[in-house]
């Protein structure tokens, strides 16, 4: 299922007042990034691929997919994929730099961000440019489900394709890799569920090639096939228009 844990602040028991900084994790300008050109997905959000040749550019890694059928999801947990948000994942971007995944990720994507008092890590407000819907989001932590981390490629999708069979290590990564994770709607994130693109796209058409374009980076850096509709509808996306 796509991650439906919400953005609650980590340790906000106590906080008293609100007080804040805008600290050092802000984006400056919180510009979002084409993916083609966002290969490890450490620069925030998903701008549209536009051009021609960048959608061929996206055509030819979409094209390098492996196809094979959707399996069971008998023995999937959330927890075989470790304990949510940890930042002891080895292997991927931001690991073990003293802030959890989430926090990360809000830093990444967030503008506008302020933080805990007396912490350069836990976001208690930020302006989010969300990719999926193409509108902003004034999220509090006081209306924390309004805003949702996804796994692009969905934790129990990846199960059904072969990441039961990984060992702990790999599957820690996939679910904690900047890549594979960005900040979006609540209610559209809640919609997607665990679906793979033939079901479920972006309701900005104007991200679906780079929604397509990420789903298959995060596919291939981890050698996970998709279903043949999936890659077709990923392949439609991202044709000339």
């Amino acid at each position: 299922m796509a991650t439906a844990a919400v953005l609650l602040v980590s340790g906000c028991e106590g906080l008293g007042d609100d007080s804040s900084s805008t600290g050092a994790g802000s984006v400056p300008g919180g510009r979002a990034a084409d993916p083609l050109k966002n290969p490890d997905g450490t620069k925030p959000g998903l701008a549209p691929v536009a051009t021609n040749a960048d959608k061929a550019e996206a055509r030819k890694l979409i094209g390098e997919l492996s196809v094979k059928g959707r399996g069971p999801k008998t023995g999937y947990a959330r927890d075989k994929f470790g304990y949510a948000w940890m930042d002891t994942a080895d292997g991927v971007p931001l690991a073990r730099n003293g802030c959890d995944t989430r926090n990360d990720l809000i830093r990444r994507d967030g503008q506008k961000l302020r933080f805990r008092a007396g912490s350069d890590c836990v976001v208690i407000a930020m302006t989010l440019d969300d990719p999926y819907t193409g509108t902003a989001i004034e999220w509090r932590k006081q209306h924390a489900s309004e805003v949702q981390i996804d796994h692009v490629v969905p934790l129990s999708y990846s199960w059904q394709m072969g990441s039961s069979r990984w060992p702990k290590s790999k599957r820690e990564q996939l679910a904690n890799d900047v890549l594979n994770l960005i900040p979006v709607q609540g209610r559209a994130n809640s919609a997607k569920g665990d679906s793979g693109p033939a079901a479920w796209l972006p309701p900005n058409r104007q991200v679906r090639c780079s929604y397509a374009v990420r789903f298959a980076q995060v596919a291939l850096k981890y050698d996970l096939a998709v279903t043949t509709a999936d890659k077709a509808t990923m392949l439609k996306q991202c044709e000339d228009r």
